[in-house]
């Protein structure tokens, strides 16, 4: 069986995190395949928000208005405790550093659906019942085992991704260890049609002794979506984080009423139990071999981070695989002249997910634990403190620090070798490792925004007014200069293609910017025109 070898990237899974990075690194120079071993698109989706920070990422690769399209980008809430209802808007929040100062609540299907159309325009198309067997990485390539209704077909190819759930078969492959535990709360995911819940518009949270439930008007196949917490009622056959097993009509019906919720269920469309897990991989890459996503971190549904952060992971490590595929060229892609390059992706994406397990460990305890403390405080404490609980969403500030804090807005990879300080200071501009904030800038005619102006595949370097603009023998084709002619002085900043900065100096530092362009890949080639 000869094996081609047609590919730079090798994608495994086709769920947003796969997609994603298919898509980032198609767009930085990857010859890209990706593979999914369900033979069909639909599956009940379980992410439904995405952050600010998702959105910033996605938009270079021009989806986010499509996404946008579908998305309810200002929803309400009605938070539930005891007699009290409060009403929440999470739209327009006060977060005038990006363009999306909002959640935005969409179907995970809705959002697969944009990225696979975006994959298809650019001649990429899903391999739909086609799964890994086995893949092997023997230093110069890795070779993999692929089936399909069409038979056994091996490929080598520079670099693989898993991007296959908790269940990864890479993972497997690349010998990388599974930290963590089950907890012993599930979810339970159901489509149905209430009657008696009059009044009942946007998404409601009830707090009650026994945890959470959320009602949100997102359902596929019904007119709500039901997503609630109870202790796990066992089946160690289940795979966590999959929809399992039906839950009986009266088993929800309980569920509701326990919510205090005055309504029936008129009609259930489907329904499932969902074992969880809070793990993470001892590390993110092995050889040629790479974990992203639930692959390589499985957290609680608190604070919706499990499809947020798939993407940001997938968007993070994408341009770094192309940019490894181009620098070397075909099966020599990703040699040591890249190690930094890669390695990088474990040092800043590995810390930013064992963070987030903590936050959304100790909020879902506080969410969905049984235990005496958190039940209290859902049931006796919560009410109590309604009252307050207006004053506090009043005050817009607080409610923007607490989305910029769990969407990933302050995420920084400052001790990233990829972060570099020029010979002099930059001062009052970004760190290296920081996201770049969006701003009203001027580059020589009407005021526009920053983010709009990087939306984009490859490096931007940003000049300010003065600055001596960079030699093109330095700058790779996958690199842009912009000079912000409202931003007075004489230096300048490298933003990475993921909108993270990753050079900066106070001086046209030519050397300093020709090395850190260099680093990662996208430095012009002796052969390129000057």
């Amino acid at each position: 069986m000869a094996a081609t070898t047609a590919v730079d990237v090798l994608v495994v899974g086709a769920g947003p995190t796969g997609l994603t990075l298919a898509l980032q690194a198609h767009d930085h120079g990857a010859r890209v395949r990706i593979i999914e071993r369900r033979p069909g698109a639909f599956r009940p989706s379980r992410a439904l928000i995405l952050h600010p920070r998702t959105l910033e990422v996605l938009r270079p690769l021009g989806v986010t208005d499509a996404l946008l399209e579908l998305a309810d980008t200002a929803p309400t809430v009605g938070l539930h405790l005891g007699s009290r209802v409060v009403e929440a808007s999470l739209a327009d929040l006060a977060l005038p550093d990006t363009a999306f100062p909002h959640l935005s609540l969409i179907r995970q299907t809705n959002v697969e659906s944009v990225l696979t159309q975006a994959l298809a325009d650019r001649g990429v198309a899903v391999e739909r019942g086609t799964e890994l067997v086995t893949a092997r990485d023997d230093k110069h390539s890795v070779w993999a085992l692929l089936r399909s209704q069409q038979g056994a077909e091996e490929i080598r190819c520079p670099f693989v991704v898993g991007c296959d759930g908790p269940a990864s078969t890479v993972r497997v492959c690349a010998g990388i260890g599974w930290h963590g535990r089950p907890y012993n709360e599930e979810v339970i995911l159901a489509d149905l049609d209430l009657s008696g819940e009059s009044g009942c518009s946007g998404a409601q949270v009830f707090a009650g002794r026994q945890g959470l439930l959320f009602l949100f008007p997102l359902g596929e196949q019904a007119a709500w979506r039901l997503l609630a917490t109870r202790a796990s009622a066992g089946g160690s056959q289940l795979e966590f984080g999959q929809p399992g097993p039906a839950v009986p009509c009266a088993d929800l019906q309980q569920l509701l009423s326990d919510a205090g919720l005055n309504a029936r269920i008129e009609r259930l469309a489907w329904s499932a139990r969902v074992p969880l897990q809070c793990s993470l991989a001892t590390r993110f890459r092995r050889g040629r071999l790479f974990l992203a996503g639930d692959a390589a971190h499985n957290y609680s549904p608190a604070t919706g981070q499990g499809m947020n952060a798939g993407v940001q992971d997938a968007v993070n490590l994408g341009w770094k695989l192309g940019f490894a595929a181009n620098r070397s060229g075909g099966e020599a892609a990703g040699g040591l002249g890249a190690e930094a390059l890669l390695d990088s992706y474990d040092t800043e994406r590995r810390p930013a997910a064992h963070r987030r397990l903590v936050l959304t460990h100790t909020v879902f305890w506080a969410e969905a634990s049984t235990g005496r403390i958190p039940s209290w405080l859902r049931a006796v404490a919560a009410p109590r403190t309604a009252p307050a609980v207006p004053i506090l969403l009043a005050r817009r500030r607080l409610v923007a620090e607490g989305i910029r804090f769990i969407s990933q807005l302050r995420v920084n990879y400052r001790h990233s070798a990829l972060s570099v300080e020029g010979r002099s200071r930059l001062r009052g501009a970004p760190r290296p490792g920081d996201r770049l904030p969006d701003a009203t800038v001027s580059v020589g005619g009407p005021p526009q925004r920053l983010h709009g102006l990087l939306a984009g595949p490859g490096v931007h370097v940003l000049l300010q007014r003065d600055a001596t603009p960079p030699p093109d023998a330095v700058l790779g084709p996958q690199v842009t200069v912009l000079r912000l002619m409202n931003s007075p002085g004489r230096g300048l900043i490298a933003v990475r293609p993921d909108g993270h900065v990753g050079f900066r100096c106070g001086t046209a530092d030519v050397a300093g910017l020709s090395s850190w362009l260099s680093l990662i890949g996208a430095a012009a080639s002796p052969s390129s025109p000057s």
